[in-house]
């Protein structure tokens, strides 16, 4: 399973249909390979992994989880790209920004959005959504980072969303 689907990875300068198709299918793979899987680490490993070798424009993927010893602040967790951010504040940043709606982030210039942390100087774009458990409590925020400007839509917003939801939610 792994080999196949390792070998898929698309362009970023793919159609806005292969993208969505692209999404679809992936979801299937992570909904396969983590059929029976429990435990959260695992699945956002996993999920990080699987995203991360499937789409070119992604440049950082990853979790920032909800530490239950401090309040109001995600620590990094499982991720793929060069070193992340330790902790993000609810509030500060893309991030802090996602964890603190509730809503997904999706910045187009990371440049110009207000308060943004510049964990790698490299990123351009960013997308960050937020996660939630079945009850509906967040349990941390996934991000993903490109190095080039405006590389996430809609399209990646309902792809990623979709795959979250069914994963954790």
């Amino acid at each position: 399973m792994a080999e196949a689907f390792n070998d898929k990875t698309l362009a970023a300068d793919f159609l806005s249909k292969d993208r969505a198709a692209r999404y679809a299918e992936v979801a299937g793979e992570i909904a396969s390979v983590l059929d029976g899987e429990p435990n959260v680490t695992a699945r956002m490993a996993t999920v990080a992994s699987m995203l991360a070798n499937s789409f070119d424009h992604y440049f950082w993927t990853g979790f920032y989880v909800v530490d239950p010893t401090k309040e109001r602040e995600l620590v990094v967790g499982p991720y793929q790209g060069t070193l992340g951010c330790l902790r993000i504040a609810f509030g500060r940043g893309v991030c802090g920004a996602a964890a603190e709606t509730g809503q997904t982030q999706l910045v187009p210039d990371v440049h110009a959005f207000p308060g943004h942390i510049a964990c790698d100087s490299r990123s351009e774009s960013e997308i960050v959504v937020p996660v939630f458990d079945r009850v509906g409590q967040l349990i941390a925020v996934f991000d993903v980072d490109s190095d080039k400007p405006a590389a996430f839509d809609a399209i990646d917003q309902l792809g990623l969303e979709t795959i979250l939801k069914t994963t954790f939610g």
